[in-house]
């Protein structure tokens, strides 16, 4: 057994604890730290029971079972906040994991990758294709605050629709990126898959009904502990003397990115860095393309109305880590040093967002 899986079966036992801690009335702050424990097994068993069905329905199956799952942890937990009314929080986690991915997931990896190798590659044109999308993906979020912030009449009204329209664009670009990556230009991404065969054992084919229960099961329970923290976010984050800004970029894209934080570095180390450049960048596409505008879409039906109308320190630091990424991964090799760049834009971005009042 695994040094992943006893640790993730281990943090189980916070599953009961958060429910005694919300039951018997514990606090908020003890509710908001065992649910936030709790969710991290379940992100990683989540994503360890999509890997697994990847490997027995194929590579196009599986693709699209970790294009629709990839972020799934961040997706619910981000449908409790909107469904509580915490817009700002919902905006500020998709601005964060954004962020945390590009630099925090990217730089752990090519830090401990480098650590262990001296240098690594990875294919260059996955970054570009990546880093383009990406970019595209940022500037389409970012207009409708630039729209907001340049103009003196346009009407909060205005600003929905603009970021209706632009939830529908992106969610096309999304899809158009899944026909290329598993279908038109599936061969720039099997080392994704054969990463995937890897975690299995060769001699044994994995069970389907195991691992369809697992992901149900997993889907489940983080619903339900995003729930107790979501419930118990603002009270115990102002007892912290937290703003919900900050609780929204940083600490919330640690609880819900933590398979992604375990799959980049571990197959980093085994100087695997396409894998762990696809794993990083992918799950900012995916939030960007897909997540961002699902939330917009959803908010409208459920009566809460939310925009992509990011404050502007949002749009600086969004921005700032895109451009970041792009040019230290552009050239398809990576070091310790890089690593460390990275970790230390990430670093900067999260004192700046710590004092900052707003």
């Amino acid at each position: 057994m695994s040094t992943k899986t006893i640790i993730s079966l281990g943090l189980l036992v916070f599953i009961p604890i958060s429910v005694a801690a919300e039951q018997l009335a514990w606090g908020s702050l003890a509710v908001f730290i065992t649910s936030a424990i709790a969710i991290v097994p379940l992100a990683i068993w989540l994503s360890t029971a999509t890997e697994e069905i990847a490997v027995i329905s194929g590579p196009s199956v599986g693709g699209l079972l970790n294009a629709v799952f990839g972020n799934a942890t961040e997706l619910i937990i981000a449908l409790s906040a909107l469904n509580a009314g915490l817009i700002d929080i919902v905006k500020a986690s998709i601005a964060g994991t954004i962020i945390s991915n590009l630099l925090l997931v990217m730089g752990l990896s090519m830090l401990f990758g480098g650590l262990r190798h001296k240098e690594q590659s990875f294919q260059p044109v996955i970054a570009r294709v990546n880093g383009s999308t990406m970019t595209l993906a940022v500037t389409a979020i970012v207009l409708p605050a630039i729209v907001a912030y340049t103009s003196t009449t346009v009407s909060g009204v205005e600003i929905t629709r603009l970021s209706i329209a632009t939830a529908g664009v992106l969610i096309v670009v999304y899809g158009l990126t899944l026909l290329f990556s598993l279908r038109t230009h599936s061969y720039l991404y099997e080392v994704g898959l054969v990463e995937t065969e890897e975690m299995a054992e060769p001699s044994e084919k994995p069970n389907l009904w195991l691992w369809l229960g697992v992901l149900a099961a997993s889907t489940i329970a983080v619903a339900f502990e995003s729930e107790l923290f979501v419930g118990a976010i603002e009270e115990a984050t102002k007892g912290l003397g937290l703003t919900p800004l900050f609780t929204g970029v940083i600490l919330i894209p640690l609880v819900g990115g933590a398979a992604e934080f375990v799959t980049a570095i571990r197959v980093a180390i085994k100087d695997n860095m396409d894998l762990s450049v696809s794993v990083a960048m992918g799950s900012s596409l995916l939030v960007a393309l897909l997540v961002a505008p699902v939330l917009v879409l959803v908010g409208q039906l459920i009566g809460q109305p939310m925009n992509l109308s990011f404050n502007l320190f949002e749009v600086v630091a969004i921005t700032t880590a895109v451009a970041v990424a792009n040019l230290i991964s552009l050239d398809g090799r990576s070091n310790w040093l890089e690593g460390v760049l990275l970790l230390a834009t990430y670093a900067v971005l999260g004192f700046a967002f710590y004092f900052n009042p707003a």
